[in-house]
């Protein structure tokens, strides 16, 4: 497979760091097997039934890409008391699932997330997608319109083709800036999320961070770069017209988020990932869906604002 002799080269890397675990999960985790390109990989997922009354209906929460299902808990016990089955994900490549080197595609991803729908008996969820995970919901979707009941994308990336203002760089250097990767270099970057940084945001940052310094950690660094170059080469944003299903967007006023910001110049950092106009742009393209703009708030409304998010969320589930 591609670039095994550079992950080979680093590997000694990992093996000096102290062990590590990711944070401990509210939900069991379960595990779905997947071959992918000859290899045999697992899905690790969060199947959550309801703690009222069923309601029948399911939800599917897609995460980001510097996240896994971990952030979602309070979502998932939220939707779960409401009556809702709740499945939330780790793709392959993110939190507890494998982490191949293979050719990343949100087709590919698309594809695993309605086998795993397949293996639960779900025909038809509300998708919700936050970050990458709303560039992915937004392609589950219009793959398969039929399996999708509602759409929900929040803080999605995707709004704008990135290829078009952001400096290309390459694997190598996307895997070398990764393998640089420190603690302290996650906070930093998981700080740019929200408006003000709380103690209690520090799970979100060791669900990403805990592998540094393990045997686990080159793979994780190659799959970070590789998921990067699929955002970048994969973009959504000329297909959301295409979008049929009833659509809510959450956006978080002050979310300035861009995939590779830091290689762009000072002018175009001040303007680009204008996450307002962005949102607004995209409501016109999707018939007939809805925008709730969050106010002081980032790029995770469901973690910053929950009470606004869960509003949001709630009534458009009612709807």
């Amino acid at each position: 497979m591609r670039r095994h002799v550079l992950l080979a080269c680093v590997l000694c890397l990992a093996a000096a760091g102290a062990e590590q675990q990711p944070p401990k999960t509210q939900y069991p985790v379960e595990f779905f097997p997947l071959q992918i390109e000859g290899q045999n990989l697992r899905m690790a997922f969060r199947d959550v039934k309801p703690t009222a009354a069923a309601n029948g209906r399911a939800v599917l929460l897609l995460h980001g890409k510097n996240f896994s299902g971990f952030y979602w808990e309070r979502v998932i016990g939220l939707l779960a008391s409401r009556g809702f089955r709740v499945v939330a994900p780790d793709q392959i490549g993110f939190g507890l699932s494998s982490r191949p080197d293979i050719h990343y595609s949100f087709h590919e991803m698309a594809a695993n997330t309605k086998a795993l729908l397949n293996h639960l008996g779900i025909a038809r969820a509300v998708v919700v997608g936050h970050s990458m995970g709303g560039m992915l919901a937004t392609r589950f979707t219009l793959m398969y319109p039929g399996a999708v009941e509602r759409l929900v994308l929040e803080d999605p990336i995707g709004l704008e083709d990135y290829r078009t203002f952001v400096p290309y760089a390459s694997i190598e250097e996307l895997y070398k800036n990764e393998l640089n990767a420190t603690q302290e270099s996650f906070l930093s970057y998981q700080k740019s999320y929200y408006t003000s940084w709380k103690p209690e945001y520090e799970p979100y940052m060791h669900d990403q961070a805990w592998v540094l310094g393990t045997g686990e950690y080159p793979r994780a660094a190659l799959a970070a770069a590789l998921t990067s170059e699929m955002i970048y080469e994969q973009p959504v944003c000329y297909e959301f017209s295409r979008i049929r299903a009833p659509t809510l967007l959450i956006i978080g006023r002050e979310d300035r988020t861009v995939p590779g910001k830091a290689r762009l110049s000072p002018e175009m950092k001040a303007i680009a990932g204008d996450y307002p106009k962005l949102g607004k742009k995209t409501q016109d393209m999707i018939r007939g869906s809805k925008l709730v703009e969050v106010p002081n708030c980032g790029h995770i409304p469901h973690i910053e604002q929950p009470e606004v998010f869960d509003t949001a969320l709630l009534s458009f589930l009612a709807d």
